[in-house]
């Protein structure tokens, strides 16, 4: 089914040339994320179908850094609820996630069901192609059903960095509402002509023109900086910020992050096609001294082939889950790796599909350096789990103790 989607106006958003945001601060991510909602009339929801839509696309914990804390949704669900709506929460997970258990691991699902809300699986039914006519990498998108049959939508992400993206936050947390594997196929554009950005970047300004959220709730109690979106370090921040407008709460978040919205490329694009404001001097931000729950988050790395002692890693066009995956591999199985090739070194390593020639011998992790599976230790998966990479490597028995993020 071939569908152009027209993107319903916030009923929340008072005026789109100077957006509010509100940021409030404090221990307790219910109360304090519930605060922020409160700053909003929400009832224009009264009677709608609304989807509150977290990051869960992982197998992680609340207060990982990595998923919303299922307190943040359970807010988000009370404050929906109390205002007449019927609310839904969900969650298309990456690739290798099994439907609703990124969800379940993160106690989402448990606050939803005990609010009487349904917990969605957005991948069970099939996609609705939605047509992109301003699209510059991309023409269509591949959108989760549930995402286009509720009248509101409530983008509520962590305030993450990202390695690709520099940023994770509300604007791309959407691109969770893509359906199965079309969230990898972003990850594999090639270069757009007449755009020095990445193809991601582009493609993810793309997607804003039809998944924009009517409201985002962004979760800055326990974010996460470095190597995000899963294979960084959980940043306590305690803030919560809310708004109409995606890119103006993306603005502000930044600038909680220590960085600047005009320097995030996707940012940059979708707001100077008119899809949101990211000019801090446009934005009516409460409190106006919001810049003192500030904190500079660590930066991703500016050479992302992961540094660790004997290994050599080719990363070319890989994808953010293949790198988490390689880094949180080499944490735990490191020292293994390197003792079962006591007179190779550097051990190489490669993942994305830009590689183009591999030495014999070498680790090609995922599926994107299948091609070069008879030069090398080939691992299959989009991406594969560290326990299997191990097992490809040393013929070792399946691990008893899962990785503690499986699918990052």
């Amino acid at each position: 089914m071939t569908a152009r989607f027209s993107l319903l106006p916030s009923p929340f958003l008072d005026d789109p040339g100077r957006p509010r945001v509100v940021v409030t601060q404090g221990e307790d991510p219910y109360a304090t994320a519930l605060a922020a909602l409160a700053a909003f009339d929400l009832g224009p929801a009264r009677g709608c179908r609304v989807l509150i839509k977290p990051n869960a696309g992982r197998v992680a914990p609340s207060g990982s850094g990595i998923v919303t804390d299922c307190r943040v949704v359970a807010a988000a669900c009370d404050a929906f609820l109390a205002a007449g709506a019927r609310v839904s929460v969900g969650d298309s997970p990456i690739v290798g996630v099994r439907r609703t258990e990124a969800l379940e691991a993160s106690g989402v699902a448990a606050v939803a069901q005990a609010r009487g809300c349904p917990v969605l699986d957005l991948d069970a039914r099939r996609y609705v192609e939605v047509m992109l006519p301003e699209g510059v990498a991309l023409d269509r998108l591949r959108v989760c059903p549930e995402v286009l049959e509720h009248d509101l939508v409530v983008s509520v992400p962590v305030m993450k960095t990202h390695m690709h993206t520099g940023v994770t936050l509300a604007v791309k947390n959407m691109k969770g509402a893509l359906w199965r594997r079309s969230k990898v196929e972003l990850h594999m554009l090639p270069p757009v002509p007449g755009h020095t950005e990445r193809s991601l970047d582009v493609a993810i300004a793309d997607m804003s023109a039809v998944l924009r959220p009517q409201l985002s709730l962004m979760d800055g109690g326990v974010g996460m900086e470095g190597l995000g979106p899963s294979a960084g370090t959980a940043r306590s921040l305690g803030v919560f910020v809310a708004g109409a407008d995606a890119y103006a709460v993306d603005a502000v978040a930044c600038r909680l992050m220590g960085r600047q919205a005009e320097a995030i490329a996707h940012l940059r694009l979708g707001a100077a096609r008119g899809y949101g404001v990211i000019d801090l001097g446009r934005i009516r931000v409460a409190p106006a001294d919001f810049a003192r729950f500030a904190a500079d988050f660590a930066p991703v790395p500016e050479n992302l082939a992961v540094a660790f002692p004997g290994v050599k890693v080719l990363d070319e066009a890989s994808c953010s889950a293949c790198q988490s995956t390689l880094m949180l591999f080499l944490r735990r199985y490191g020292k293994e790796l390197v003792e079962y090739f006591p007179d190779r070194r550097p051990i190489i390593v490669a993942i994305g599909k830009g590689i183009e020639h591999v030495h014999p011998g070498t680790l090609c992790i995922g599926n994107c350096t299948r091609m070069h599976r008879a030069n090398g230790i080939f691992v299959s998966g989009c991406p594969p789990v560290g326990s299997s990479i191990l097992r490809a490597v040393t013929g070792a028995p399946e691990d008893p103790d899962p990785d503690p993020d499986p699918v990052p």
